[in-house]
């Protein structure tokens, strides 16, 4: 890879980004005031306790792509898993729901960063450009209210980082 550029630290990077705060964007670790107690690459080999929300950055694919005959891209499809457990006992499924819609919108926010500069505090080229989506997929929460008591939900984007030599 090229200098400083290893696709060995993209969830690690990724995880810093979204734990940070104080910066204009929307906090999301609970203890700068956001809904997550735990942001961080990667699940654990053992779950958390869960009483708070949960963001795991984990890697779904890395594709290097080749141009000019020996420059090389490579881009990452991230995968946020998002775990909200249901307070046992208390208040309204709905209102659970309703919650996690919400720290869900500060993660979208998040991710999309500031206007013109996309690289999430310079530690990507770009993220959430190649392709300009982002992907939301909730798990049925009947099934996982009933099986889990949680809610769960993954958010996919792209990751790119600068060209280098191969």
């Amino acid at each position: 890879m090229g200098a400083g550029v290893s696709t060995a630290d993209v969830c690690d990077r990724e995880a810093a980004f979204l734990a940070s705060s104080g910066d204009g964007l929307p906090a999301l670790v609970a203890s700068a005031g956001g809904p997550f107690g735990v942001v961080q690459a990667y699940h654990p080999r053992t779950p958390g306790r869960r009483t708070q929300g949960q963001l795991y950055v984990m890697r779904g694919t890395i594709r290097e792509t080749r141009f000019a005959n020996q420059r090389v891209m490579a881009t990452y499809q991230l995968r946020l898993d998002l775990v909200w457990p249901l307070q046992k006992g208390t208040g309204s499924a709905e209102d659970e729901q309703r919650a996690f819609d919400a720290a869900i919108d500060l993660v979208l926010a998040r991710v999309r960063a500031y206007r013109g500069d996309k690289t999430h505090g310079g530690r990507f080229l770009a993220v959430a450009e190649d392709p300009r989506e982002v992907h939301v997929t909730f798990d049925p929460p009947d099934r996982s209210i009933r099986d889990d008591s949680e809610l769960r939900a993954f958010v996919t984007y792209s990751a790119q980082d600068a060209d280098f030599t191969a």
